[in-house]
């Protein structure tokens, strides 16, 4: 059995990743050190309060000592500025070893890799959240769109995690920032962050025998490539609107009687469903030719009439899978 993922080994793994961020400053004023501003802006994170380092400010020239150094072990308590001042130059890229740390510890738990396995594989979803946006306020850094009403900036990243079919909870593996990337003459997006991030971490991915599981927006031939080079399989929703090609070969297939169909009835939260599901093999993903061939399903749950569809890959003799 491992040693126990404490609160305190957490700390330690972050600490020591803090005390290596490149330090921007050039004079002599170095009184905060880059663990401090790192170690004091993930303790406002932690505590989700917006005063906490404020009020252990308070409480150190109050009672000599504060909870700020006691429990996040943060030597001097920067302000807000000065957190911003120093981490705002520092590449996200030095905050990537932490994620996989702490999940090489999880697993070496025997309970936990279990827990985190479906099948004797990772499932791993990918997905695109939005965490700032305005009309006004604005970094080099942004992602601009322009509208009807106006430009908008926003800063959003790809957030990987994993996790399992029937469980609630999920753990987050390293994001991908969606931002301007150097020397690229197009704006950056959810698909090339995603492509980064599998061309950088396919290899630790291939090792658990890892499924991407994403939504259509990454439904196509570049990043299937990009995955199966990889040693990735893959479950991508697949909508009509955005794949006429397969589509119409699936109504082919079906009108000559090829497309697989069963059915179950299934308990759910709006009561007894019945499941129909449909599926093809060796369907075009694309117009030929170098098309990939996935294979294709769709699942109808009646009465609610909700609808979801998946493409994956048909093994093949290269990788055996």
């Amino acid at each position: 059995m491992a040693e126990n993922l404490t609160f305190s080994t957490l700390q330690a793994i972050l600490t020591e990743t803090f005390q290596h961020l490149p330090d921007p400053r050039t004079g002599a004023n170095t009184r905060y050190t880059m663990a401090d501003a790192a170690l004091g802006a993930f303790s406002v994170f932690f505590t989700q309060s917006p005063s906490f380092l404020a009020y252990q400010r308070d409480m150190q020239r109050r009672k000599g000592d504060n909870n700020a150094h006691r429990l996040f072990g943060v030597a001097h308590i920067p302000t807000d500025a000065q957190i911003r001042n120093l981490l705002d130059p520092v590449d996200p890229a030095h905050l990537r070893p932490p994620f996989w740390a702490i999940l090489e510890r999880l697993l070496a738990d025997g309970e936990v890799a279990a827990a985190l396995t479906e099948a004797g594989r990772w499932m791993v979803s990918l997905d695109g959240t939005q965490y700032f946006g305005s009309p006004a306020i604005h970094c080099p850094q942004c992602t601009v769109t322009e509208r009807a009403e106006g430009t908008r900036y926003a800063h959003s990243a790809l957030i990987p995690v994993l996790g399992r079919p029937g469980a609630s909870d999920v753990l987050a593996l390293e994001p991908e920032f969606i931002k301007p990337q150097d020397g690229a003459a197009k704006q950056d997006s959810e698909q090339r962050a995603a492509a980064r991030w599998v061309a950088r971490n396919g290899a630790r991915l291939a090792a658990h025998r890892a499924t991407v599981l994403a939504d259509d927006l990454h439904c196509h031939q570049p990043f299937v490539e990009l995955l199966r080079a990889q040693q990735l399989d893959f479950i991508l929703t697949c909508k009509p609107s955005s794949h006429p090609t397969l589509y119409e070969e699936v109504a082919l297939l079906d009108r000559l009687g090829a497309v697989g169909q069963r059915e179950e009835h299934v308990g759910t939260a709006q009561g007894r469903e019945r499941w129909t599901y449909r599926f093809a093999e060796h369907v075009p993903l694309r117009e030929p030719p170098g098309a990939r061939y996935v294979n294709w399903c769709e699942l109808t749950a009646s009465p609610t009439r909700r609808r979801a569809r998946y493409a994956t890959i048909t093994p093949g003799p290269r990788t055996g899978r």
